[in-house]
């Protein structure tokens, strides 16, 4: 005859984890069924419920639930089944299911983000021609969502769908619990957000001492390096399992340890510019310091004796026959492998002055401006992209 047309609804008791490592949710359910069997009819208008014993000697329908792992029957102190017979032959079978289903997330802008779950049902052996499923009374056919308290989600919202399974056997009918989970993201800015920003300030101190201070300034550096080290190292090790996805918070720790291990190198550049600088102006020492000394106590006159003598020396010009034919002009002229040799090496003398710090402190005081103002524009552009976009 006509297929059994049976109404469900849910009630959800409680969600007790939602796992991003095995990308799964528990759930404590009541799953209740309602359908009619002519064969049930009896008179009068009262309704009794009977033992759970006697499921064994009813139809009742083969649902399961799609994608589940894990789910058990409660059993204590009895098996927790309900069956409840109407006059009219319309039978309720409530069941208390606890059952861990998958649940695909993108954790792509973890701890920011909001997954969608669907909890299954579908009937396994009836297709479409024996069975049809409903909910019973809509959206309204679930309840227990709006009291749900979870420890990281909030649920946004949630809808009731009625879909069919497409499978090589044939068409099954299925019914589709979606929900929306957000995640709490307090927690991860007083864990994570604010000890890494803290830190990347922390490094900016070292802007404000003076190059000579190695120990303090080498200090700094290193420690606040190793502390967002630390962080990086912590806040994987919960999601040890889903290491593949870049996370909006590994987003978030690179540009802070970018940020920190700048500050380090900022430093290296300036001291050792500074030590340069500091020893082009020291006098040479040793032998070749001594050899200018004597240089410069060259007595006066004898540098006028060898002036004299220079220009006693005549040069007589007419004496000098020039030929056009002796001249060798190739010999006047730079050859071409030499003008390449000359022109690079100016260039390589311009650029290596061009990047050559005249003023070693000039770097920490630009530094003190651009490490905040770049920091700030990268929180910008990183908040504006992973909470509108």
């Amino acid at each position: 005859g006509e297929p059994v047309q049976i109404a469900m609804s849910l009630d959800i008791a409680s969600i007790s984890s939602i796992s991003e490592s095995d990308m799964d949710y528990t759930a404590t359910i009541y799953l209740r069924q309602h359908w009619t069997d002519p064969r049930l009819v009896f008179h009068g208008n009262q309704s009794f419920t009977l033992d759970a014993r006697l499921v064994e000697l009813l139809w009742v329908p083969d649902t399961y639930i799609v994608e589940s792992k894990r789910s058990f029957l409660h059993e204590v102190t009895v098996g927790n089944r309900l069956i409840r017979l109407f006059s009219n032959g319309t039978i309720l079978y409530a069941l208390r299911i606890t059952t861990t289903v998958a649940c695909n997330m993108d954790l792509s802008k973890y701890p920011m983000d909001t997954q969608t779950c669907r909890l299954q049902l579908e009937s396994w052996g009836y297709d479409e021609n024996d069975v049809t499923f409903t909910w019973l009374r809509g959206n309204d056919s679930v309840q227990g969502m709006e009291k749900l308290r979870l420890s990281q989600y909030t649920v946004e919202r949630y809808y009731t769908l009625v879909s069919k399974s497409q499978q090589e056997t044939g068409s099954y009918p299925r019914l589709i619990l979606q929900f929306e989970l957000r995640r709490n993201v307090l927690y991860f800015i007083l864990e994570t957000y604010i000890p890494s920003t803290l830190l990347v300030m922390l490094s900016w101190v070292s802007f404000w001492i003076t190059l000579d201070s190695v120990p303090a300034r080498t200090c700094i550096g290193v420690t606040t390096v190793l502390s967002m080290t630390t962080l990086m190292i912590g806040s994987r090790s919960s999601l040890s399992k889903t290491n593949c996805f870049i996370k909006a918070i590994d987003v978030y720790l690179g540009i802070c340890f970018s940020f920190v291990f700048g500050a380090l190198v900022e430093y290296a550049v300036a001291h050792y510019s500074s030590s340069q600088k500091c020893a082009a102006k020291a006098p040479p020492e040793g032998p070749a310091s001594e050899l200018a000394k004597e240089m410069e106590e060259v007595n006066i006159t004898n540098i006028l004796n060898s002036s004299i003598a220079s220009y006693k020396r005549k040069i007589s010009f007419t004496s000098i026959e020039i030929s056009s034919d002796n001249i060798n002009c190739s010999d006047l002229t730079m050859k071409t492998h030499e003008k390449i040799k000359f022109v690079l090496r100016n260039k390589m003398h311009r650029i290596i002055s061009y990047f050559t710090i005249q003023n070693p402190s000039n770097v920490d005081h630009y530094s003190k401006l651009l490490f905040p103002l770049l920091f700030m524009l990268v929180n910008v552009l990183y908040w504006a992209y992973y909470l509108y976009f």
